[in-house]
């Protein structure tokens, strides 16, 4: 019984890999590899996401229903392309031209789900629609 759910568990987890959009493909992957994925192509993107899904299904489902983790993409996203800097000891995000201070995360947090659970405030949104226009 046991195989018959951890099979079903991998079709399901294959099932969504293959109809998620390559953005929410790219954000999944950075979570496992990093900032490699910055450097992939789509269809590499796409394979990794399969043989995620396919290794640890339970994991991927968790990150695929994950708001967060596009959140977090998109901080690491805007941080690579100098948009915002994060700080050299990792306490706090800023504008990179006018050294302006967004935030400052919290002790023992992770610097960029700090900063996804900052865009969800009310004075985050407005500097996500900020980076967001400057990202296009």
């Amino acid at each position: 019984m046991d195989d018959l759910d951890d099979i079903e568990l991998e079709i399901e987890a294959l099932i969504a890999a293959k109809n998620i959009d390559i953005e929410h493909a790219e954000a999944i992957l950075r979570v496992e590899n990093g900032s490699s994925v910055s450097n992939m192509s789509s269809k590499e993107l796409k394979r990794d996401l399969l043989l995620f899904a396919k290794s640890n299904p339970a994991l991927f489902l968790e990150l695929a229903n994950d708001e967060n983790v596009q959140l977090r993409n998109f901080g690491i996203k805007a941080a690579e392309n100098n948009i915002i800097v994060l700080s050299q000891d990792q306490r706090d995000f800023r504008w990179p031209n006018t050294d302006r201070k967004i935030m400052t995360v919290p002790f023992d947090e992770n610097a960029y789900s700090a900063l996804a659970a900052f865009f969800k405030t009310d004075e985050g949104v407005d500097v996500y629609k900020s980076i967001e226009k400057k990202l296009k």
